[in-house]
């Protein structure tokens, strides 16, 4: 493998999507051109990146010391507190959501950073928007502690732009799908705990009612989706805040059915909690015809291919013979 002259931090390292860009980053750039870092001890099980710093993104001066000691060119800035957590602590969610892009963002424009990844989400919309199709260039109306941070977050990210040339690049994730890690607190978890209970327990009772549909993607896309962005050239690029991206949607219902055709006894009911407020907020679908335009957005999963995928890689993990 020839080296990589990009050296790249990743933040939230160990979380639902860290883990995997993680590996994806080393298998591209070489584990020593790879910094992981979150708050858990160095397990070598669970990130293959060459260094890995236990670091609380909210302390600048240790965040400023660590890309200044490894020479850090790139940055994915992945940690944060998701939707339903956020909820449950406020004050804290805006802090840990907020204030770290802002210390790179400012390293950035200080010449210490070249380019920076920073994921938003379909938190961003809110009531008051069509639930079909929402389009790249909406107004952002969020209802939630994790919205506004994520909307406050992409207006800094497009100031920092404009004014000072950072390329600071976003995505609006839709929930995300994944066998490898679990999820992590957000309000499309169903979606991923789902499958768990289907192989180990034969039904689940989903925190969402069944006609509730939103947009989804699962995480081999995901991450596709963001290496494409990051490989874009600049002058491709029209937005600034964050690009949609739409997956696929659907509801628990019809996820329920998909599994059913793996798992004929599966049984799903109902039981809404207060994630249901925060899911009435979302749009069902999501315009991505932009980013499918600036940089070739592509998706190789729908739901039938991800549920089988799931189920597969799922029984060989917890061991489940058919």
């Amino acid at each position: 493998m020839e080296s990589s002259t990009e050296k790249i931090l990743i933040t939230g390292a160990l979380g639902q999507i860290g883990t995997e860009l993680t590996k994806r980053l080393v298998d591209l750039h070489g584990k020593d051109n790879v910094v992981a870092s979150g708050l858990d001890r160095w397990d070598k099980k669970l990130t293959p990146a060459g260094y890995y710093e236990r670091m609380d993104v909210t302390n600048t001066h240790l965040v400023r010391q660590i890309v200044k000691d490894y020479e850090i060119s790139t940055v994915y800035h992945l940690a944060s507190l998701l939707s339903g957590t956020s909820e449950r602590q406020p004050q804290f969610a805006w802090r840990l959501n907020v204030e770290p892009l802002l210390n790179f963002l400012d390293m950035a424009r200080e010449g210490l950073i070249q380019k920076i990844f920073w994921p938003s989400s379909i938190a961003v919309f809110g009531k008051g928007l069509p639930k079909e199709n929402v389009g790249q260039d909406v107004i952002l109306n969020p209802s939630t502690v994790y919205g506004i941070s994520k909307m406050a977050g992409e207006k800094w990210c497009e100031y920092y732009y404009e004014k000072f040339g950072v390329d600071i690049r976003s995505i609006r994730y839709p929930g995300l799908i994944s066998w490898k890690t679990p999820a992590g607190g957000g309000t499309t978890d169903y979606a991923v705990e789902i499958f768990y209970e289907a192989l180990e327990e034969g039904k689940y009772t989903s925190f969402i009612t069944e006609n509730t549909a939103m947009p989804m993607l699962y995480m081999d896309d995901a991450i596709n989706a963001t290496l494409q962005l990051m490989n874009a050239p600049k002058e491709n690029l029209t937005v600034r805040t964050s690009y949609n991206l739409g997956g696929m949607s659907f509801t628990p219902q019809e996820l329920a059915a998909e599994i059913k055709k793996h798992i004929p006894e599966f049984e799903m009911d109902y039981k809404p909690d207060f994630r249901q407020a925060i899911a009435d907020s979302w749009p069902a679908s999501i315009d991505d015809s932009v980013a499918k335009k600036d940089w070739g957005l592509h998706y190789k999963f729908g739901m039938p291919e991800m549920t089988e995928d799931m189920i597969h890689n799922l029984r060989i993990k917890l061991n489940i013979r058919k």
